[in-house]
């Protein structure tokens, strides 16, 4: 990468993160400050708390990013992060459950998540894009194990409404960011690896092997929020731990769920075995809460079952983006990821108001059922998909000055050793290819790409 290059993208995988930020560190005290407030008897009230800011998310994810094609990325960038900040200051001030509400649905409409992605793909080569799109994914999943461990600190030293008040400030901080530090694109472009084309949801929508890893990521997140309904509580009732010091639990489980979690990914993608591995972590996930519906009340069997929880889910949060890039075709990327994203959003919301509801009405023990009966469909559903090709995506730029024929060009390259799937898409002045993991001849198809210069 450039300098340009590299400024972009640890300026939006900074922005990505205080996104997530903003949700994952209330997660393990939320409840807990949540019943305290007016209202707060109800806990399918507190489920719907918890979980709107994940519904605005999935209604405005989408519409946003295209809004970004037509009015530019920073406006709608600007946009965002006002509402984030506002609902954040909302949510601080919140005096009942009501109003807590209605700030974490301003939250969730400030979803400028398509946005980032839509402004890296502008201020990076295709080449490097990948990379970029990787930091952000990086930045994704060490921010919630953070966000685990701090937020059980910073809910003793300034309580939840402080947190939410924090929240905000740094996230008008990042306003200056976006204005300062992250350059402005020369050009804005659509990039079919980066947004979604309303053209080709219909294929999307139709495609069975991304419907189950879509069905995946919605039980995955709704087990998720359905959990931190009840964990929370299961701490202090259980172990008798005060909510500061929750932390001592999640540190541990969640440093053994990452280090475990990288040698499975490594051997699934180096030695073509992803399925083996991703169908062992849902079983391994449906056994967890399977163990949880019964372990609610001895302290080191819900803490062991909590670090097998963690090295399940840090695998299938890993795998699944790395499965859609796979198995989705290779000029609808874009689109695949952002109805991914929209079903991972509804999973957020429906799971917390389901797990509140079901905590209301039998208890934790429902709760983890409900989370048991998910993931035990979705195991049903991941059992019949195909064995993932063992590929990876590349992208090559056209030259602007070219004006061969795309679907020749496509076919050339098709024919390249190694190449399973090539899109030359014109208008966008790129080549989108999938190739063999290892052994694709490399130099043939620059060769090709070199001829349209």
């Amino acid at each position: 990468m450039n300098p340009l290059e590299m400024r972009a993208s640890l300026g939006l995988a900074g922005i990505y993160a205080l996104r997530m930020l903003g949700m994952f560190l209330i997660l393990p005290v939320f409840s807990l400050y949540a019943v305290t407030l007016p209202g707060g008897h109800d806990p399918m009230w507190i489920g719907l708390a918890l979980g709107s800011y994940g519904l605005t998310q999935a209604l405005l994810q989408l519409p946003l990013g295209m809004l970004s094609d037509r009015i530019g990325r920073k406006k709608v960038i600007y946009g965002g992060l006002l509402l984030f900040a506002l609902g954040s200051f909302i949510a601080a001030i919140a005096t009942d459950l009501v109003w807590l509400t209605v700030g974490r649905v301003v939250q969730g409409s400030g979803a400028v998540s398509a946005v980032v992605t839509a402004l890296l793909a502008d201020l990076t080569r295709e080449e490097n894009r990948t990379k970029a799109m990787a930091m952000i994914g990086m930045t994704i999943g060490i921010t919630f194990a953070v966000s685990l461990v701090l937020g059980p600190l910073m809910a003793k030293l300034v309580g939840v409404p402080g947190i939410f008040v924090l929240t905000g400030v740094l996230t008008l901080t990042a306003l200056l960011g976006v204005r300062f530090f992250i350059p402005d694109p020369p050009l804005s472009s659509f990039h079919s690896d980066a947004e979604a084309n309303p053209a080709s949801l219909p294929t999307i929508l139709r495609h069975g092997q991304l419907l189950r890893l879509n069905f995946g990521i919605f039980a995955l997140h709704a087990a998720q929020m359905a959990m931190f309904v009840v964990i929370p509580f299961a701490l202090t009732e259980t172990a008798g731990l005060d909510k500061a010091h929750h932390w001592q639990v999640y540190l541990p489980v969640v440093v053994v769920g990452f280090l475990l979690m990288i040698p499975a990914i490594i051997y699934g993608e180096k030695r073509g075995k992803l399925k083996p591995v991703f169908v062992g972590a849902i079983a391994l996930m449906a056994l967890t809460q399977l163990g949880l519906v019964f372990s609610l009340h001895t302290f080191w069997q819900l803490t062991f079952l909590l670090g097998a929880y963690f090295v399940a889910f840090n695998i299938l949060e890993a795998s699944l983006p790395s499965l859609v890039s796979k198995i989705a075709p290779a000029d609808a990327k874009g689109t695949a990821m952002g109805v991914y994203n929209t079903a991972q959003s509804l999973g957020l919301f429906l799971g917390a108001v389901v797990g509140g509801w079901c905590y209301g009405q039998g208890g934790a023990v429902w709760v983890f059922v409900f989370c048991c009966t998910m993931m035990s469909a979705w195991l049903l559903v991941a059992l019949s998909m195909r064995t993932p090709p063992p590929v990876k995506t590349k992208m090559f730029h056209i030259s602007e000055r070219w004006q061969g024929d795309a679907a020749q060009l496509s076919s050339r390259l098709r024919a390249v050793s190694g190449v399973q799937e090539a899109v030359v898409i014109a208008a966008e002045h790129v080549a989108y290819l999938k190739v063999s993991q290892s052994g694709w001849d490399e130099a043939g198809v620059q060769q090709l790409i070199k001829e349209t210069y």
